[in-house]
């Protein structure tokens, strides 16, 4: 247990929020871990954005991959694994992140093992890349899902759940391989935070009704959960005979006063002055499988894309990511290729994270990693504030739904490379392109994976 400490946070005037940190098993100062917005939602009022996950905060791609890896090292850790030598680089990879591809490439080297059947479950959207970098440290009996706010048309879900304080509620989990759940005797259950736990208690709730397990572990870099929330889970593995444990970076408790003042947050998205970019297409479909399935959004209009098998949104096994590792390792390759300048950007879309950053990895110096989000957070220029700017534009697979990303500043970048998973329906694709030349980066690589 390490030594408490409080901190409060003073967010846009009018909101102030108090944080006492009561775990921290890697010694980590909260400041390499997250800094605080605040963020469009009438359920909570505030954000913890993370800087180790490759989301909202541009960051070296090694850095959100070695968030994964410490969590792995959490769970073996906790199921009696010998990993003090493995803990020690990783904090200092995350400390210094000029050492954490080393520490990285280190890591891939001697995998962990799991003894039982064991199913990672990632949450989206955030989670995703996050559970997935965390699945992969490991070899032997595991599979891996993601959860998805996509509804496919060929298959039906094999869990379905709300989630608490969420801008987009619904979450669905499809698997090509009707076993992944009913065949596991542990699973794991991924997010970038727990706020009061009550996504993870009704996901276990419903795993528990549908496909009774008995041990489940909730892994996260932030755990903020009360006195009354983790009672709420001794009673909920109570009432179900199971064993529910959880697992984190940090965790401690949390209190709130305020909220954002209206005037405050009634901020437009940024728009850089400049000439028009350069835009450059590549087409890398060729370099992966896909699986021919497609999906309805919102407003009932069907894409008939294709999607990647290997991302972890069908389901994955330790076979699949070795054959994966290859595929990411050809595809950077001929992307570094392509790079004219010395420092890049590369953009994730939605879900689709961990893919992208992988590739981000493996394509030379001068390079930071982020990903678009329908996450809404308040820009402000506040010292100390983690986001300074944003850029919001209508999703191409669904105009319906608003989409943003952040803190690009004006002049760091000379290119930048945003992954695409899906094509983008003709018409539906100005939007996203129209926010991708305000950023004013004078060459734009359009990354796509389905031709």
């Amino acid at each position: 247990m390490g030594k408490s400490s409080m901190k409060s946070y003073l967010i846009l005037d009018n909101l102030t929020v108090d944080v006492e940190i009561t775990r921290n098993p890697f010694h980590l100062s909260r400041d390499i871990l997250f800094q605080m917005a605040a963020r469009i939602n009438k359920k909570r009022s505030f954000l913890f954005v993370s800087k180790v996950l490759g989301k909202h905060i541009p960051v070296n791609p090694y850095i959100p991959l070695l968030g994964g890896a410490a969590l792995a090292l959490l769970l073996h850790e906790q199921e009696g694994g010998e990993v003090t030598e493995k803990l020690e680089k990783v904090m200092k990879g995350l400390q210094f992140p000029d050492q954490a591809e080393s520490v990285y490439g280190y890591l891939k080297s001697r995998l962990l093992q799991v003894h039982e059947k064991t199913l990672f479950i990632a949450f989206a959207e955030t989670a995703t890349a996050l559970g997935h970098a965390m699945y992969d440290l490991f070899e032997g009996n595991a599979s891996f899902l993601h959860t998805t706010r996509e509804r496919i048309v060929e298959m039906e879900p094999v869990l379905q759940f709300e989630e608490e304080h969420s801008h987009a509620t619904a979450h669905r989990c499809y698997s090509v391989d009707g076993e992944f759940i009913k065949e596991a005797d542990a699973i794991v259950l991924v997010d970038d935070e727990i706020t009061t736990g009550k996504t993870a208690l009704n996901i276990i709730r419903e795993l528990h009704h549908t496909h009774p397990c008995a041990k489940y572990t909730i892994a996260s870099l932030l755990d903020w959960r009360s006195e009354a929330d983790l009672k709420r889970f001794d009673d909920t593995a109570l009432e179900l005979g199971v064993s529910i444990r959880c697992i984190s970076l940090m965790s401690g408790r949390v209190e709130v006063h305020g909220e954002p003042e209206k005037k405050q947050a009634e901020a437009l998205s940024e728009t850089w002055s400049g000439s028009s970019p350069e835009f450059v297409c590549h087409d890398v479909s060729d370099w992966f499988d896909h699986v021919a399935y497609s999906s309805w959004n919102q407003l009932n209009e069907k894409n008939m894309s294709t999607y990647l098998s290997n991302t972890g949104r069908f389901g994955l096994r330790p076979g699949d990511c070795r054959e994966l590792d290859r595929q990411v390792s050809q595809c950077a390759s001929f992307l570094k290729s392509q790079r004219s300048g010395s420092n890049a950007l590369c953009m994730g879309t939605g879900e689709f994270m961990y893919i992208p950053m992988r590739i981000a990895a493996e394509m030379g110096e001068g390079i930071n990693y982020q990903s678009s989000t329908r996450s809404p957070i308040y820009p402000s220029s506040a010292p100390e504030y983690a986001v300074s700017n944003r850029f919001s534009f209508h999703a191409p697979e669904d105009v319906s739904v608003l989409n943003y990303f952040y803190n690009i500043p004006q002049g760091q970048y000379d290119e930048l490379f945003v992954f695409i998973e899906r094509q983008m329906p003709a018409g539906q694709e100005i939007s996203f392109i129209q926010a991708l030349e305000s950023t004013g980066i004078p060459k734009i690589h359009l990354v796509t994976f389905n031709s």
